[in-house]
């Protein structure tokens, strides 16, 4: 049994093992597999070194297209949305890639007060966001965790005409047991952390002080958050750190472990590359850069090796380069961020920021490009609140059965998106995609849908099932 503080045991000899001895390219192998995948039960540990092997044009498709036909299986074309509050960059760790770490004297920092949060989320709502992750640096003065729960708390507490955000996500530093139930009580929606990097001797290296330091502190997390009662964890390497395929194997033992012990996976699984970041030479020059190809690849691999897993792609990647990953297996995406404190509120402040952001548009652009790719922008928070969270949510999502569920909570917010907030040309292309939607659903479904759409319409707001 693992204790309270005790890191799962990553086998990181075995990792190495395999990419020391890679296997090649087998075509009838890399078919067998993504036939396997086709079954979407998911694909085993030893099932990824041939996949990662794949470079033959041919191949490289077949495996791209099972992971599309994956995705939809389960999610459907539904993209949810949702935006980062960064509520403080303070931060008393040095993490040689990050603009936050303390040793960067240029960084401009702020901690938001409460009506200046409120103020953010009002900014928020104005362009019709429902779901935020809250993020804030290692560090928060004076009050601690008390600060954050009173962040979380002044969130939901915001009302902006008829609107409101609805679930409040949450990428903070680790806690120990007591501070995570403390989390819980606060009704965040899905805790995030990302290890950085798994690999132990390039972790030491690139977090050199600060209590981010401890390699083992940060890797047990998500045992002590889902022994707390928070069922939906989020994890997820930063690509670029170390070799992507030790990072992809690493990831997967650590969604196996939680699957194992606790009886249900990662809720979501993040997909960040490293993007240059304000005093970071590391930065701007990764030690593991991934190329476009390879980034690619890993997404298609995560989607068929854990199929019912969320998969996150956030605005550091450039538009050309999500709208090819939301093909592969993406089914959340940020749009229209900022990754520093107030700026929502003042979009002239550029000083302050995490990283550089590669998707500039605004949220009107992203639902209006993803509408005319086929894809269905949701802004679902309905699981949260139905208690589909956790082991519950898996068993639908594994069988695809969520989908009944999602479809028509997709459309109904959407509408709701439309009839609030969408531009002229934003609601005309949204609405030829719905009714295509309409169309695809089966009969219970689509009666489901369109009773709820239709309260949408009469003006009733927040209709979910």
């Amino acid at each position: 049994m693992i204790g309270l503080t005790e890191a799962f045991p990553l086998n990181e000899a075995s990792i190495h093992q395999v990419l020391a001895a890679p296997p090649a390219e087998d075509a009838v192998r890399i078919r067998e597999l993504l036939a396997k995948a086709r079954e979407m039960k998911g694909l085993d540990d030893g099932d990824l070194p041939s996949l990662m092997t794949i470079q033959d044009p041919g191949l490289l498709q077949e495996l791209f297209d099972t992971a599309r036909w994956v995705k939809d299986q389960i999610y459907g074309n539904r993209i949810v949305m949702f935006a980062p509050l960064y509520v403080s960059n303070q931060c008393g760790n040095e993490c040689l890639y990050c603009a936050f770490r303390a040793s960067n004297l240029e960084l401009p920092r702020r901690t938001l007060g409460m009506e200046e949060i409120a103020n953010e989320v009002r900014c928020l709502l104005a362009q019709g966001q429902k779901r935020l992750v809250l993020v804030a640096g290692e560090d928060y003065p004076g009050e601690g965790l008390d600060y954050l729960i009173s962040a979380i708390r002044t969130v939901y507490e915001v009302r902006h005409g008829k609107d409101n955000i609805r679930r409040v996500n949450i990428n903070i530093a680790p806690l120990d047991v007591d501070g995570f139930r403390r989390l819980k009580d606060a009704e965040i929606g899905t805790y995030q952390l990302f290890q950085e990097t798994y690999h132990r001797e390039t972790y030491h290296r690139m977090h050199t002080r600060g209590t981010k330091a401890d390699y083992d502190w940060r890797l047990g997390c998500m045992d002590r958050a889902m022994m707390a009662g928070i069922d939906d964890v989020g994890i997820g390497p930063l690509f670029g750190l170390y070799d992507w395929r030790f990072e992809l194997l690493a990831t997967m033992q650590h969604a196996r472990h939680l699957e194992e012990r606790f009886g249900c996976g990662p809720h979501t699984i993040s997909m960040p590359r490293i993007e240059p970041a304000a005093g970071s030479s590391t930065s701007e020059a990764p030690p593991y850069a991934v190329s476009d190809e390879d980034f690619k690849k890993i997404i298609a691999i995560i989607r068929l090796a854990v199929p019912y897993t969320g998969m996150i792609l956030s605005t550091r990647e450039r538009p050309e380069v999500r709208r090819e990953a939301m093909h592969l297996g993406i089914s959340q995406i940020s749009a229209g961020s900022r990754t520093n404190p107030g700026g929502y509120l003042d979009d002239s402040i550029n000083g302050g920021t995490q990283f550089s952001l590669g998707d500039h548009r605004n949220l009107d652009e992203v639902v209006r490009d993803l509408a005319e790719m086929g894809f269905l922008p949701s802004f679902c928070t309905s699981c949260y609140r139905m208690g589909r969270t956790g082991a519950d949510f898996m068993d639908l999502a594994k069988p695809g059965e969520i989908k009944a569920h999602c479809n028509p909570n997709a459309l109904a917010t959407l509408q709701e998106y439309l009839e609030d907030h969408a531009s002229p040309l934003t609601r005309c292309v949204s609405e030829q995609m719905m009714a295509r939607c309409f169309r695809d659903l089966d009969a219970p479904t689509r009666e489901k849908a369109e009773h709820m759409v239709a309260q949408v319409k009469r003006g009733q707001r927040d209709v979910f099932c």
